[in-house]
């Protein structure tokens, strides 16, 4: 055997390594709440699909819920700090956009500029009665603390308690700690089915302009524009149409802002 064939079948018997597995892009959201698990899921679901649409430009990649449940203000914290959770979806602010990374592409469109209220039964006539802000101020409204519309209600100057836990609003109202909660008109038929005891109001919308995005750390950029180029392409070929208009309490909030027979109350956004 020449010493050319020789190498030649010295480099045939050793075995290549194997080409390296890339390894996913790993996202971990919030947990769902109980009582926002209908509507809520739809924000995983979008995520999944700009994700999709990315694929094949920049790998795979795994979406998990972090095991335990979070207030929104260690959502906040978490996201900030780059540290249990990478992704969050909530209304914006200026504390918001200046402390995280926003992906400028509203996830809800007009249904969370609509509010509309849980009540306790057996108070519809009280809200019936009211025709302006100024009636709307002799009630106390509930609110999540530190929720952009928490300061959007407070600049209008409508009182409000406020909670550091989202579940615990609903007992608050039962137990007549304040008289009406605000809720995006979205979100308002499922919670409502998850707590019997109370009531939709069938007579008023508040109004003011609160686009949803989704937010990443400032720390993960290349997180904010993988998903934005996937928006972009889902909004591009009508799949993000497809699934928002797949969620039953989208269709139904899109119904009743459009049947206009609600009393709209205007809001005033807070002055920077």
């Amino acid at each position: 055997m020449t010493r050319r064939r020789a190498a030649l079948a010295l480099l045939s018997a050793v075995a290549l390594p194997a080409a390296r597995a890339v390894e996913p892009l790993r996202i971990t959201i919030p947990q769902l709440p109980p009582s926002a698990q209908e509507h809520a899921s739809y924000f995983p679901q979008l995520l999944r699909l700009a994700l999709e649409k990315t694929r094949a430009s920049d790998g795979p990649f795994e979406i998990r819920q972090f095991d335990q449940a979070m207030s929104g203000p260690r959502q906040f914290a978490e996201l900030k700090n780059d540290g249990a959770v990478n992704l969050i979806w909530d209304g914006t602010d200026p504390r918001r956009e200046a402390e995280l990374l926003p992906v400028r592409i509203s996830l809800l469109r007009e249904l969370n500029d609509y509010r509309v209220f849980l009540i306790r039964r057996g108070t519809q006539a009280r809200f019936r009665a009211v025709r302006s802000l100024a009636d709307l101020r002799l009630f106390n409204a509930g609110a999540g603390d530190g929720w952009p519309s928490t300061a959007v209600l407070r600049a209008n100057g409508l009182p409000v308690v406020t909670s550091v836990t989202y579940e615990q609003l609903f007992t608050m109202l039962d137990a007549k700690r304040f008289d009406y909660m605000p809720r995006g008109v979205y979100e308002v038929w499922y919670e409502q089915s998850q707590h019997s005891n109370l009531a939709i109001e069938e007579s008023l919308f508040l109004h003011y302009r609160v686009p949803f995005y989704f937010f990443t750390s400032r720390q993960n950029p290349a997180l904010a524009d993988r998903i934005e180029r996937g928006l972009r392409a889902a909004l591009a070929d009508g799949s993000f149409d497809s699934l928002f208009r797949s969620i039953p309490s989208f269709r139904r909030s899109l119904d009743e802002i459009h049947a206009g027979k609600r009393r709209v109350i205007e809001l005033q956004l807070p002055r920077e």
